[in-house]
């Protein structure tokens, strides 16, 4: 029986930085057959995972001699990190390796829909149309930036859009008045209905949570500026997709980037048909090559280090 299971896609020159010293069972698409993975995991002290492995419940029952859950990425709705903390099982997100890449998406996505339906114009231009007038855009330059959510993602975005000549402020309770970031980064703190009344564009960089749950509600939606862009690379169930489908619809809203959705794959009856200046994008604010690769090593060290005996900075015990 295996020492390690990893359960869902990872790099593969981090799987096989793992079996040099481990025997490690890698098949990415295990965790859509529970009866199987559950079978294998009795002798198991490690499991690698990205978001489809539900660490939680009978999967407990199942890997009785577990000691780390390497999760490559940073979510963790799904694991159960009281259960696991109960349990002696260390928690390894691979925090800062795709921040990066989910900074660019959001700088891409917003530079994008300022610019207007531009990125719908090569169909057109391919078919010998000239569509120049309708394409009248906007610039990024001078305008406000609202970042909600001010942790590690939200701070290379708004080093990215300071780049731009963005005035940038953000909210996040969680971050204190006094802390040094602000004047380090230069990045003014409101509050989150500062944000709403005032910002050109707004990009979320916060958990899901039952705080957070509906956070951008149709009533919030209400309040934003004409014309304001949207950008959501951090969680669905955060945004009402169906008002801000409704508000794309009536031309009260700019434009918006979605990258996350309260279910994924996003059902056929969603809201999104039809809509205009809408980009939707299916969760890939971390698939890039970079980040891939150093979500996967920083995953396969952190799970070495806990099973010879280590606990990494970045663990949740």
């Amino acid at each position: 029986m295996p020492d390690i299971i990893i359960s869902e896609f990872m790099q593969p020159s981090a799987v096989d930085d793992l079996r040099r010293d481990f025997d490690v069972l890698y098949d990415e698409t295990l965790h859509k057959r529970l009866d199987e993975l559950y079978a294998l995991g009795r002798d198991a002290r490690a499991i690698c995972i990205r978001d489809e492995t539900q660490i939680r419940g009978a999967f407990f029952d199942a890997f009785p001699n577990l000691k780390a859950v390497g999760r490559l990425g940073v979510g963790l709705d799904n694991i159960d990190v009281p259960g696991c903390r109960q349990r002696g099982v260390v928690v390894l997100p691979a925090t800062g390796a795709n921040e990066v890449s989910v900074a660019e998406l959001t700088i891409a996505g917003l530079m994008m829909l300022v610019r207007g339906s531009t990125y719908f114009a090569t169909p057109q231009v391919v078919a010998g149309q000239w569509p120049r007038g309708r394409l009248i855009g906007r610039e990024v330059s001078g305008r406000t930036l609202g970042i909600v959510g001010f942790g590690r993602i939200g701070r290379h975005v708004a080093r990215r859009a300071q780049g731009l000549d963005m005035t940038v402020i953000a909210a996040d309770p969680h971050v204190a008045d006094d802390d040094p970031v602000w004047t380090r980064t230069g990045v003014r703190k409101v509050s989150f209905d500062h944000i709403w009344d005032n910002a050109d564009a707004i990009s979320l960089h916060l958990p899901l949570t039952p705080d957070t749950r509906n956070l951008v509600s149709a009533e919030v939606i209400a309040r934003f500026k004409p014309g304001t862009i949207l950008v959501n690379v951090a969680r669905g169930g955060i945004v009402d997709d169906a008002a801000l489908a409704a508000a794309l619809t009536d031309g009260r809203l700019g434009g918006a980037l979605l990258d996350v959705y309260a279910t994924e794959p996003v059902p056929a009856d969603n809201p999104f048909h039809g809509v205009p200046n809408l980009i939707l994008t299916p969760h890939i604010g971390a698939t890039t090559e970079e980040a891939r690769s150093r979500t996967g090593h920083m995953t396969a060290d952190g799970v070495r280090a806990v099973l010879t005996g280590t606990i990494p900075d970045t663990a949740i015990v």
